[in-house]
This record gives C-alpha cells, structure tokens and sequence, in this order.
C-alpha cells in the first residue's frame, strides 16, 4: 500500500513539474498569436487612437497581429466586462478610461466586473486633454460670452459629452462658472464631434482626436482648454484663465489592462512592450499632434495611481448627482 502512494506521489509530483514547465515555456513563448485589444467606444475617439497606434508598433515588435475591437456602450461596460471575463492568458487586453477603473463603481449600484480585482492593470497610456469646444458659427467667441448667455438664459443651453470625466467636467463647469446648463449624453467622441458639427448642442467638452481637426478646418471652435500643458490649438487659453474659474487641471487619462490573474511575466512583457511603443519618437509626435499625451507606468505604480484617483473621484461624483442603474 506504501509502495503505491509513492508511486501516486511521484506521478502526481511529476505532473505538477510538468505542467509548470509548460505554463513556463507558454508565457517565454508569449505571444504565440494575434492579441484582441478591446476598445470600449466607438472607432475614431481617443481610446481607439491610442489603441491602434500601440497596435501597431507592438505587433510589429512581436511579430504578431494586434486586433482593435471596439465594443461601446453602457459607459465602458460592456467592453470592460468582457475582458473582465476572458482567459487570463493576455491574449485580451482591454483600453481603458478612467470611468472604468474609477467612476462607474459610484455611478452604478452594481457592475458586472471589479473595477479594481477584476483587472491586472499594466501601464497608464496617456493623459488626453480636453477642449471647450462650439460650432463656429456660434455666437460665443469666449468662453465668458458662453457662460454670459447661460446665466442669462438658465437650463435653456444645452452641452455634449460622451465619456463620464467630460460629463463630470460639465457638471463642475457648472458649479464653477455657476450657470444651468443641460446635458446631452454621447457614445464617444465621434458622435460627440457630429452633435457639435450639426448644432445639436450648444457646446461641448471633450479631447482632441475628433474635434481638433475639425477645429483646424474652421468648422468649430475651441473656448478654452481644461489643463495647462502646450495645447495644439495655439494660443488657446485655460479655462480657468479664459474665465476666471477655479477649476484646476481636468485631464481623462487611460490605461492598459488585462484580466485579473494573467501571469506577471506576460504583465511585464506588455509592460515594456507598451512603454517602448509610446517612448517611440514617431509614436509619441503621432499622439502629441492630437492631444493625447503618452504617459507609462509601471504595473505597481499604475495600481497606486488608480487607487489615489478613485479617492479623489469618489466626493465629485456623489456630489455630481449622476447615477445610472
């Protein structure tokens, strides 16, 4: 009886060893086969930017195809569930906002995913910047005609924006520039872009990948911008600046992510693949020219910076009133 458990023992043992050893030689083999990138808005805003210009440097690095699939709807959600859900073998990365990670868990009573356990978060990816932005054959030429006409005429001007930092953006323009202005929910930047486009909406708040060309062409009109750094519209003032507010830097920032439990040897390859792609000369002039500002972490720094921006979030949003089932 001895004889035959050490004989279950040594086969067990040996197993063990060998499946290590082949969970080993997959992760030194990663990536074997295309890598699904999942993008929660629709193509053409910022996250799927960003998404495609990784994409591209990293599939050309490991020698693999690297598939964009947008997935938009329900503020991030459904994208953010399904890589929540998938295999964690880093074949499905998901490019998230910050709504993601730190919003949606105070707007929604439940989520179908952990906004923080459900994910194994990689890098931070970049910090966009964000424009006060009217159609231009708007009668607003600054952003103190805007909030002029808004105090005059309460609840009666109306704003666009499609993620939740630049519905919340909103909501502290409001309080700020005290006036009472409607919002208009979007599904991303593009349609956000169109709204403005076909005067849908008075103004709107959101980052450059849609509307600065538009901006370029003389179809719209940026106000103001919402942070500091060098902007690529010239000579555009903050919006603190352009109006005299308080509101400080407001930035969407977005980061790389894949299911909880992927190995951190494959965390650490993405890692380093990603930070090389944005420190890329060409990649980095690629994403400065619209706006998108590359900026990497490492994976460690990257879970303390998320839990320091659900801290600061957490007050705006109850204060916000925002709240979705």
């Amino acid at each position: 009886m001895r004889a035959i458990r050490v004989i279950v023992f040594v086969l067990l043992s040996t197993l063990a060893v060998a499946n290590v050893a082949k969970i080993a030689r997959a992760q030194e083999a990663y990536p074997d086969r295309a890598i699904h990138i999942i993008v929660p808005f629709p193509a053409g805003g910022p996250s799927d930017v960003l998404a495609r210009l990784i994409g591209e440097k990293m599939s050309a690095d490991f020698g693999q195809g690297i598939v964009i699939d947008n997935r938009p709807g329900a503020n991030t959600i459904i994208g953010a569930e399904a890589v929540a859900k998938a295999t964690p073998d880093g074949y499905t990365l998901l490019m998230a906002i910050d709504s993601t990670l730190v919003m949606n868990q105070y707007l929604y009573t439940t989520l179908p995913y952990d906004p923080i356990g459900g994910f194994a978060p990689i890098s931070l990816t970049a910090k966009t910047m964000q424009f006060l932005v009217v159609n231009a054959a708007s009668e607003f030429k600054s952003a103190e005609d805007l909030i002029a006409k808004a105090k005059a005429q309460p609840g009666k001007l109306n704003y666009g924006a499609g993620t939740i930092s630049t519905k919340l953006a909103g909501v502290l323009f409001n309080e700020a520039a005290g006036v009472d202005t409607v919002l208009v929910s979007y599904n991303g930047s593009a349609e956000v872009a169109h709204g403005i486009l076909t005067k849908s909406v008075d103004f709107v708040i959101d980052g450059p990948s849609a509307v600065l060309p538009l901006i370029k062409s003389g179809d719209l009109r940026a106000l103001a911008r919402l942070d500091g750094r060098p902007s690529p519209v010239p000579n555009l003032p903050t919006l603190d600046a352009a109006a005299g507010l308080h509101l400080g830097d407001l930035t969407v920032w977005l980061g790389l992510v894949a299911p909880h439990g992927t190995p951190a040897p494959i965390i650490d390859k993405l890692q380093a693949e990603t930070a090389k792609a944005l420190n890329d000369p060409a990649v980095k002039a690629r994403a400065d020219a619209v706006g998108l500002y590359p900026a990497t972490s490492t994976p460690a720094e990257f879970v303390a910076f998320i839990h320091r921006e659900a801290t600061r979030w957490e007050p705006v949003v109850k204060k916000s009133g925002l709240h979705f089932n």
